[in-house]
């Protein structure tokens, strides 16, 4: 009796590790908290997940952050990347966000908001956003 309640705790418990690495459930991504702004049209940018994906944080107290690294203005503007994600804090002052996105001219830029109140709901949610696109001479 207890050799097989041993194997079924066993084997219990290597059902749930396996459970927990399924690659198809989503993950949260380790981040910088911020309170995020509200866009009625904000769409699903699933990407902004992706292990790759360059996310640029800027949290209510102006300081900028590359991933979960501090960084200044002047590390962004010599960023070798392609698609940029930019979660600024709905605090921060617009001045500071415009900053950012100059810094990132010549990048494709995506604003992570939250979802909107009719986006579908899910355990963890898929990151929101509004792509923008910034030409100039």
């Amino acid at each position: 009796m207890k050799r097989a309640l041993g194997v079924c705790l066993i084997a219990f418990a290597l059902a749930c590790i396996i459970a927990a690495q399924d690659p198809t459930k989503p993950m949260r991504r380790p981040g910088i908290s911020v309170k995020m702004p509200v866009a009625s049209h904000a769409v699903e940018i699933a990407a902004a997940d992706r292990e790759d994906a360059t996310v640029v944080s800027v949290k209510s107290d102006g300081k900028i952050f590359l991933g979960l690294h501090p960084v200044d203005i002047t590390a962004l503007r010599n960023l070798n990347a392609g698609s940029v994600y930019v979660k600024a804090d709905a605090r921060v002052p617009f001045q500071t966000v415009l900053t950012v996105l100059d810094a990132l001219h010549g990048h494709p830029v995506a604003l992570l908001t939250a979802p909107t109140p009719t986006a579908p709901k899910h355990t963890i949610m898929p990151p929101y956003g509004v792509k923008i696109t910034m030409r100039g001479h």
